[in-house]
């Protein structure tokens, strides 16, 4: 049979409504530090080197880029030049063959001839010093 405990009294609690609402508030906020630095430590010491590619990647877009020379620019205005210039001459050579006073003049006629069959500077050149 058990017997009841004489010495058994209510336990009689007093709470402050303040002081448990500051308590409880501090415990969350420390809690969120924790759980942050934590995290931050985390991903410093395990995951730095897996993620050094894309900080790597990052700093290279931050970075202005490098302002090209303005040399190709200017080469290749010279090469348009260049062309030009040929295309000229070709219209020009191509012009005398097509134009039938050239074929009264022998020299003409004959530079005509040396420059179908065997084209090069020189008789480029003189087709365009006689049949003009």
């Amino acid at each position: 049979m058990p017997h009841p405990d004489p010495a058994r009294r209510p336990l009689r609690l007093r709470f402050n409504a303040l002081a448990l609402c500051g308590s409880i508030a501090l415990g969350l906020w420390l809690g969120f530090v924790a759980i942050a630095l934590t995290c931050w430590l985390a991903s410093h010491f395990l995951f730095s080197q897996q993620l050094a590619p894309v900080a790597q990647a990052v700093q290279q877009l931050a970075q202005p880029a490098v302002v090209a020379p303005t040399e190709p620019a200017n080469q290749l205005f010279e090469q348009y030049q260049e062309n030009l210039r040929k295309n000229e001459e070709l219209q020009s050579l191509d012009n005398a063959r097509n134009n039938p006073r050239n074929l009264s003049n022998p020299r003409c006629e004959f530079w005509l001839q040396q420059d179908q069959n065997a084209p090069s500077e020189k008789s480029r050149a003189n087709v365009l010093q006689f049949c003009n």
